[in-house]
């Protein structure tokens, strides 16, 4: 039963407003390279198109305070009915920890509820909240983790390019992907 590694489909859907969010889905996929089957903008993809693959990369800044990116915020809703169970999901969510540190992240959070009750896919990537610095965010896992990566192009974007090297080493052993 299952698939083989070598057949296992993935792809990566992003809501960017500003283009932070576009170019870590870049990023991303430069990274992961020809098992990456798609790279879709959530305004211009179609909900089901998530069926199709067996791990998902979701990108989502938070936007406003503590509030979802507008596309993905059209795009949450339609995705009603749909049945990720059996796929695995990994978040990489974008912030600014100074500007906002009471709900850095909080998008992250909204998303997993939404995509959590349709089959209750698998996370992986959970990411270590050690080094950021804020004060709360509904982006949580626990109390010491993220549901995926943190990226802060506002005030860190130095750190952006090795936090998802090191990120995506972790997604990568958690899903059974080649390095």
């Amino acid at each position: 039963m299952g698939s083989s590694i070598m057949s296992m489909s993935v792809a990566i859907f992003y809501g960017s407003t500003t283009g932070n969010t576009e170019a870590a889905a870049g990023k991303i996929k430069e990274q992961l390279g020809d098992i990456v089957a798609a790279v879709e903008d959530v305004a211009d993809a179609d909900p089901s198109d998530l069926e199709k693959y067996d791990l998902l990369f979701l990108g989502v800044p938070t936007w406003n305070i503590g509030e979802m990116q507008d596309d993905w915020a059209e795009f949450i809703p339609r995705m009603e009915g749909l049945d990720l169970s059996g796929k695995k999901v990994a978040f990489f969510g974008l912030g600014d920890a100074a500007g906002y540190p009471d709900n850095f992240l909080d998008a992250l959070g909204e998303l997993w509820e939404a995509v959590k009750a349709l089959g209750s896919p698998e996370l992986v990537g959970t990411w270590p909240t050690e080094g950021y610095d804020f004060d709360a965010s509904e982006g949580l896992f626990d109390e010491d983790h993220f549901l995926g990566v943190g990226l802060d192009d506002d005030n860190e974007p130095d750190l952006t390019d090795e936090r998802i090297a090191a990120w995506l080493d972790k997604v990568r052993d958690e899903a059974g992907l080649p390095s």
